[in-house]
């Protein structure tokens, strides 16, 4: 694999129906779309993709997760990867702390929960334009 996208939400129901949104604009031949529901594997699973040489495209994570809060995953995750691209996707934030994140560059785009698909592909498609343009050279 080339690339992956790391998807964290609490809700096995959530990251499945992300992945199968993905996987319909991400060849699984050159991206990994890594699911995972306890934001305390993530640091975990970043790191071990990156020692394999995987570019990570992107995250997304939900808000709202017993373990760690989104707002706090990412703070955690951007402090060692500050150029990781981190999408939140959630149905019940605090919009402050979303602001925030957004305003210091930590959070590139926050999607409510339930996202239409059309919406979130219009945020990714910067990615799946690099990616279709790098397999066409």
């Amino acid at each position: 694999m080339k690339y992956a996208i790391v998807c964290v939400d609490d809700d096995r129901t959530i990251v499945d129906v992300l992945s199968y949104q993905l996987k319909k604009y991400f060849s699984p031949s050159t991206t990994l779309i890594e699911t995972l529901t306890n934001p305390m594997e993530v640091e975990g699973c970043i790191e071990e993709l990156m020692s394999y040489g995987v570019d990570i495209l992107f995250l997304i994570v939900d808000y709202q997760m017993p373990e760690m809060s989104g707002a706090t995953l990412i703070k955690k995750v951007k402090l060692k990867h500050p150029e990781l691209v981190c999408f939140m996707l959630s149905g019940q934030s605090n919009s402050i702390v979303v602001s925030e994140l957004i305003e210091t560059g930590l959070l590139t785009e926050f999607i409510e929960k339930p996202w239409v698909e059309k919406r979130l592909v219009e945020k990714i498609e910067p990615f799946i334009t690099k990616i279709r343009k790098e397999e066409n050279d």
